[in-house]
This record gives structure tokens, sequence and C-alpha cells, in this order.
């Protein structure tokens, strides 16, 4: 039976979901759209959001009779986080969720407060480098003390655990996924050919943040590798998708090594046309240090060979090297080596990584919508049946 009006099942907080797009904001969009999938309107799944740094007047697809958000953005920031504070404290007590899933670590010590005092279990949902190292002691605190801890792969519990001496059996992995039937393999877009010039090119491309503070995405690092890859193949350009401050450096980067002319950057490109700009790419190359790279999925998923790092939570998209090529994320002779292997691949076909029909299967045998929702699912009762 549906809950009543004054009661509801879960409460989520995040930091931000709508106003900035990035890899933790599309992961979030998948497990809102995979709770909607599982719990239509008879089934009485209730849930509540809130929303740090997101306005209403943000684009929300996700507002539904299941799903009521709270936008709680406010300048300066300081107020925000008390409207935050104040807002969830009025939600929990007079709507008393059966669990409270904590989307950011830097909420952690909030909603542990919280949902100590009221006797609420709560969960907090870890992504990549926000845990890697040695915890503040509210947040360890905090942490530790979660009845559980979600994270996308096996390479950030691992991380989580050996940095802040949590128990592996508390953390749940809970992994990005990708839409197979809007990633999908088709030829190359004639007017995305046209418009960057990439007629007759190899194309490696990247999609990323291209700010100052996330130069580990390796933009500068695949830049420094053209020289030797052109070597090879004359024909070689780098498809650059992505905006931040670090856009200068990395044009002056390219402008210096005099591979300027082959280095495109796009600047931000909408959602609903990443498909067809994977579909220009020969590869996908980022040698980062990710927490998962969404990415990797949704290249191997359009049928395009992948490179990422070799230490970091590529390991789970890329299924141990099976699928693509892991390097030291700042060797840039390796990432010159592998684009080159892989490049060389594309055209004599012993290397089943550059196969893009079986990458695509692999991918989706794995990585597929019904994987998550199937993983949320189980995760959700297991949450039910916690008690503190």
């Amino acid at each position: 039976m549906p809950n009543s009006k004054n009661t509801v099942d879960y409460v989520f907080v995040f930091l931000e979901i709508f106003a900035r797009e990035g890899g933790i904001q599309s992961y979030v969009k998948d497990i809102l759209r995979a709770y909607l999938e599982l719990f239509d309107s008879a089934e009485g799944k209730s849930a509540e959001i809130f929303l740090l740094r997101d306005s209403s007047k943000c684009e929300n697809p996700f507002s539904s009779d299941r799903l009521q958000f709270h936008y709680l953005k406010t300048l300066p920031p300081w107020l925000g986080r008390v409207k935050l504070a104040l807002a969830l404290w009025a939600g929990l007590l007079f709507r008393r969720p059966q669990h409270v899933f904590c989307g950011h670590i830097n909420l952690a010590p909030l909603v542990q407060v919280f949902c100590q005092c009221l006797g609420i279990p709560y969960t907090v949902l870890t992504y990549g480098k926000e845990v890697w190292e040695p915890l503040p002691p509210k947040q360890l605190q905090a942490l530790q003390q979660a009845d559980s801890i979600w994270t996308i792969g096996r390479y950030s519990r691992d991380r989580v655990c050996q940095s802040n001496g949590i128990s592996a059996e508390k953390v749940r992995l809970l992994p990005c996924v990708v839409d197979g039937t809007i990633f999908d393999r088709d030829r190359k877009p004639p007017h995305l050919l046209e418009k960057y010039n990439l007629g007759n090119a190899k194309v490696l491309m990247t999609v990323a943040r291209l700010w100052s503070g996330d130069i580990y995405k390796g933009v500068d690092v695949t830049i420094r590798a053209l020289p030797e890859i052109a070597r090879v193949f004359p024909e070689v350009k780098y498809l650059v998708i992505g905006r931040g401050d670090d856009l200068p450096r990395l044009q002056k980067l390219a402008a210096d090594l005099g591979v300027g002319d082959r280095v495109i950057f796009a600047g931000f490109i909408a959602t609903e046309d990443l498909p067809d700009h994977y579909r220009v790419a020969d590869a996908y190359i980022m040698p980062s240090q990710e927490g998962f790279g969404i990415v990797y999925l949704e290249a191997m998923a359009s049928g395009i060979p992948v490179l990422s790092g070799d230490a970091d939570g590529s390991i789970d998209p890329l299924q141990d090297g099976k699928l693509g090529w892991r390097v030291p994320h700042r060797d840039v002779d390796a990432v010159a080596r592998a684009c080159i292997e892989i490049l060389n691949g594309l055209s004599d076909r012993a290397d089943p990584r550059c196969n893009g029909e079986w990458l695509r299967e692999c991918t989706l045998a794995k990585f597929g919508k019904e994987t998550l929702r199937q993983k949320l699912k189980q995760l959700l009762e297991e949450a039910e049946k916690v008690k503190t």
C-alpha cells in the first residue's frame, strides 16, 4: 500500500545534479532514472531529494509523484548550507523515512548527526578521489558509522577501505552503466566531419572537463604524444570536447609542440549531441585517474576502442584490460605507443579490442541499463532491512 502523505520511504541528499555537467551528475541521473523505472506509482516507493546547489530554475526531467525535489541554492553559499540543514532536519523529523542516502562525503557529517539523533539508518554514496585519501575526522567518523557505503567500482572500494579503515563488507557496488539505445554504432556523421574538418583524418577523441584542477584527465599528455603519433599516422587529429579554465594552457601547449592544427577544441557539447561525436572518433583516448569512467562505456558502446590509465577505476569498464588499453596515466611515450597500436589495429583487425561490435556486446552485457536497475533494487531491499 502507498504511504500516507505524511511519510516517505527514502531521503536522498546531493550537492547538485542539474546545475553542472560531469560524471557524478550523469551517474546520479542514471540512478534516478532506474528508481523511477523500478517503482511505478502503484508501489508507493516515494522519495524526497534535497539539492544544496541546484535551483528550481534547473531543468529536471525526474520530478514526479515518486520523487519530490527540494532546491536549496542560495547566495551567499553559507546561507544555502543553513537552509539545507533546516530543511533536511524538518524533513527527517516529520516524514521519518526508512533510510537516508547521503550523496557526497562532504554532506555526510550533517547526515550522520541528524540520522543518529532520530534513529534513522543512512548510507553514504562515494565515487572516486574524494575518498581515496585519509579523510578529515568528521567525515571519517560519518563514513565509519554509516550503515553501508555505496561506490561505483572495485578500485574505489579498495581505496576507501585502505585509506580510511573501512571494512570491505560494509561497501556495496552500484556500477555506472550506459544506454545502448543512445550510444550505438553508426557511420561517421558527415556534418561533423565537415564542421571539424576531419574528412580523411584518423580521429582521437577525449570528453573531459578542462579545469586546471583536473589535469589528471590527461588531455595535456595526449597532446604531448601527438608528434610521435603523427610520425606514423600523418593524418591524425585530436578532438577535445569540454570546457574549463585550463583551455588557454592546452591551446598554447599544442601550438608550442607544433600540433596546433591537429587539435580541435570543440568546447561544450550538449548531452544529446554527444553520441554523434563519439561516432566521429576512431579511438577514445583518456589516460586519466578515474573513479570509474562512464565515458569509456559510452565510447565502447559506440564501437570505439579506448585507452585509459592503469591505476584507477577504469579497471571495471575496461574489464581488467580485456576491452582496451591501460597505460601509466602521465607517461607520454606509453600513450603514444598505445595510440599507434590502436590505429594499426583498426587497419589490420588483428586485435579484438579494435572490433567495434565485440566491444559493444561485451560492454552492454555487463554495464547495460538493466544491470543498474537490478542492482539498485537489491541494494534498496538491503537498506530496508537495516535496523539502528
